[in-house]
């Protein structure tokens, strides 16, 4: 698979679903705030999309009193993940869940994103998504003892990356960055792609 260093143009949320989908191959750092260390980990990740026919869109959205006609369409994604603080091997983090976007009634580029099991905690929850002035997909979520705020963003079509920052409750924080490469792609457009020094400028890293 040949790649571009063009970064693609996306407009709603649905537009990063579709970009997403595929298999991924993730490397993350994870800076733990009150301890003042940092743990490196990967993950693999499956993104596979969802029409809105697709009948598990219609129960989520149910599920928040939502009417089903009102969502844009879907994904499935699932993940397992291996962090460096693991015990052994098979200390592993993996699960997945569906997503389902519902955009705002006036505003293509801002809505919900439903899902069945969120990712810091495994109840249903819903997050309210924006696209910001630099192209980039931003998603709070407030989970009942925390909350998260994450940033996606494309350098180039097989190139993702994202940061995000988790606040728990009692103030053991979270700040994480991701690098995530389309898995079969060409590596060194995808390297050309990726603009290092401004992703980790947005923390501050």
């Amino acid at each position: 698979m040949t790649a571009t260093s063009t970064a693609p143009q996306l407009t709603s949320a649905l537009d990063y679903f579709r970009q997403s989908a595929g298999q991924w191959q993730s490397q993350r750092v994870t800076h733990h705030l009150a301890f003042r260390r940092a743990e490196v980990g990967e993950s693999e990740i499956q993104v596979e999309m969802l029409e809105v026919t697709d009948p598990r869109l219609a129960e989520i959205c149910q599920m928040y009193d939502i009417d089903p006609a009102a969502a844009a369409g879907g994904a499935l994604v699932t993940w397992k993940s291996l962090m460096a603080w693991d015990a052994s091997e098979e200390d592993n983090h993996e699960g997945q869940t569906v997503m389902v976007i519902v955009p705002d009634a006036t505003d293509d580029r801002r809505g919900k994103l439903l899902r069945e099991r969120g990712y810091a905690e495994t109840a249903p929850v819903a997050g309210e998504y924006h696209l910001d002035e630099e192209g980039g997909m931003v998603l709070t979520t407030e989970y009942e003892t925390m909350s998260s705020v994450e940033r996606f963003w494309f350098p180039n079509p097989d190139l993702r990356m994202r940061t995000s920052v988790l606040k728990r409750f009692g103030g053991f924080n979270t700040a994480t960055f991701c690098t995530e490469v389309r898995v079969g792609c060409d590596q060194s457009a995808v390297a050309a792609g990726g603009d290092r020094e401004q992703a980790i400028s947005a923390l501050g890293w």
